[in-house]
């Protein structure tokens, strides 16, 4: 079974996707973390190629077997990120490697792009999401940067993501919206992880 949970930065996709697949019993899968391997190996070496890096995500993330878990989460790696995911080139050798992931197995995967391109055919498909403000805190708070600084690059990433090309952040028209705004973790967990239960007791 696959869930595939997508939203805007911030909407607490990550931390409910791996509380989800822990409830559940599933694999997580965090395609951002992906993406943000190869901003840091871009930033490295502005030639990198993404379909020759190596890596691996899960509890720690390697980049062509080293450890990056922190690495990837540092500010310029953050921007870089959202420039590398409109690449066309760069979402297409990262899309084959999801799918070839996701193809068995019990899998709690979240992204951007997961219920519209990498698995249109997903079993559940959600679509988190919060108000700008309270998207901006949540950040605020995990990096200590000032809420006012967070929210206007989240601004400026929200309009790239949403108008790229390649893969531009949308709801699948089958997604289920969820909105995070003034819900704690474990409302938002208990709600995502009783759809998944649903679904595969159908």
């Amino acid at each position: 079974m696959l869930v595939a949970i997508d939203g805007p930065a911030g909407a607490g996709k990550s931390t409910v996707a791996r509380a989800v697949a822990r409830a559940l019993g599933f694999t997580y899968l965090d395609t951002g973390a992906m993406y943000r391997c190869v901003a840091l190996a871009r930033l490295r070496d502005p030639h990198a190629d993404p379909a020759r890096l190596s890596i691996e995500v899960g509890d720690r993330v390697l980049l062509d077997g080293h450890d990056v878990t922190d690495a990837i989460r540092a500010a310029d790696v953050t921007a870089e990120a959202s420039r590398v995911a409109g690449d066309p080139a760069v979402r297409a050798a990262l899309v084959v490697r999801q799918r070839e992931l996701l193809d068995h197995g019990d899998w709690v995967a979240e992204g951007r792009d997961i219920g519209t391109v990498v698995a249109p055919d997903a079993d559940l498909k959600l679509y988190l999401d919060a108000s700008d403000e309270e998207r901006a805190r949540r950040r605020a708070e995990q990096t200590g940067r000032p809420v006012a600084e967070v929210l206007a690059e989240q601004r400026d990433r929200d309009a790239r993501d949403r108008e790229r090309e390649a893969s531009p952040l949308r709801a699948a028209p089958d997604a289920q919206l969820v909105d995070t705004t003034g819900l704690t973790l474990d409302e938002v967990v208990e709600l995502v992880a009783a759809r998944a239960q649903a679904v595969k007791a159908a």
